[in-house]
């Protein structure tokens, strides 16, 4: 499948009769054990991506490194790779739009970028710059615009659907392809913003969100496990080292491990 064919099967995604469910990788090898699963797509997440170089999520990432990883998880991949660029790694539109121009030359079909604190006309001019960079290139980018209104609380609870439909009409006026409200959970609020919008809405798998079919009905296109799937194995990872350091015994090794021939199998 080539770049462009990937590209048009990761839109279509978003308009299929089923909900998108997007695992996030961080490095080649978990895109390979998700994509190994039948995933029609996959995801980075810019937090896991920034962990397994041993930096924090936020922009600490340098670009180079994330190309690198996009690089090699597109040259294993068959399906589509949307990438967590966080605000584009630069306040400065045209910076951002190079640094998109740079992923989609990695391979990359889609890209997350967010608004952050910082006001949605910064994310509308950041999205006219990737656009037109992947628009050189050739490629119709799906540029999914990640809106913090309730993930970083930035109104009033009572105003959080309203001001998310604003910003929605912004950034799709500017070029965005899919609406990411991530941290919303009620739903009545996830009706009203998937019935005010006409871009797909995207979701971020939290603790008390309805699961996929519920979501589905409400009218929620795209479900993302963000950074929650690297944090469980981290976490495992943690625990996994502890019993070893206190005792020496492997045995926890095992229990619920894929096998080194099913994974050096899964490595091609």
């Amino acid at each position: 499948m080539d770049h462009n064919t990937r590209a048009t099967a990761f839109h279509a995604l978003h308009h299929a009769d089923t909900i998108l469910l997007l695992a996030n990788a961080w490095d080649a090898g978990s895109a390979l054990v998700m994509q190994s699963l039948g995933v029609p797509a996959l995801a980075t997440s810019s937090a896991a991506v920034a962990w397994a170089h041993g930096e924090g999520d936020g922009h600490h990432l340098p670009v180079a490194q994330l190309l690198a990883t996009v690089s090699e998880i597109t040259a294993k991949l068959k399906v589509p790779l949307t990438v967590d660029m966080e605000g584009g790694y630069s306040d400065d539109p045209q910076t951002v739009g190079d640094n998109v121009a740079a992923i989609v030359g990695a391979g990359a079909v889609g890209i997350n970028i967010e608004d952050g604190r910082d006001t949605p006309e910064l994310l509308c001019r950041k999205i006219e710059q990737a656009r037109a960079a992947a628009e050189r290139q050739g490629l119709r980018l799906f540029i999914n615009a990640r809106c913090d209104v309730y993930l970083k609380g930035l109104v009033a609870p009572e105003l959080r659907v309203e001001e998310t439909l604003r910003r929605a009409r912004l950034y799709a006026e500017a070029g965005a392809d899919g609406l990411f409200a991530a941290g919303a959970r009620a739903p009545a609020d996830i009706a009203a913003i998937c019935a005010g919008t006409k871009l797909p809405v995207n979701l971020l798998a939290l603790p008390g969100l309805p699961l996929a079919p519920e979501l589905a009905r409400l009218g929620v296109r795209r479900l993302s496990a963000g950074s929650g799937i690297a944090e469980a194995l981290y976490a495992r990872m943690a625990e996994l080292t502890r019993g070893f350091l206190q005792t020496g015994d492997g045995t926890a090794f095992a229990a619920q491990a894929m096998s080194w021939s099913e994974l050096n199998g899964l490595m091609h």
